[in-house]
């Protein structure tokens, strides 16, 4: 079990290096009533960013309003 979680760790890094080398071209990005040039690749990573805290306060929010603390479902899986 341990080889198959460094084999999909490192496929997953190798596909975000791919990824990151494919996008390294300025592009320009409007928010609002500002607009930055940035590369590609900073703005797939902001946005995979903010999604990723957006789930974690959803999820927390959720949680919190089922009574289920992340201790209490740690507790269950055991």
């Amino acid at each position: 079990m341990k080889k198959v979680k460094i084999i999909l760790i490192v496929t997953i890094l190798l596909l975000a290096l791919i990824v990151s080398l494919q996008n390294t071209e300025v592009v320009e990005t409007k928010f609002l009533l500002m607009t930055f040039m940035m590369p590609r690749v900073l703005l797939l990573l902001l946005t995979f960013m903010l999604g990723f805290i957006g789930g974690m306060i959803t999820t927390s929010v959720i949680l919190k309003k089922s009574g289920k603390a992340p201790e209490k479902m740690k507790a269950e899986r055991s």
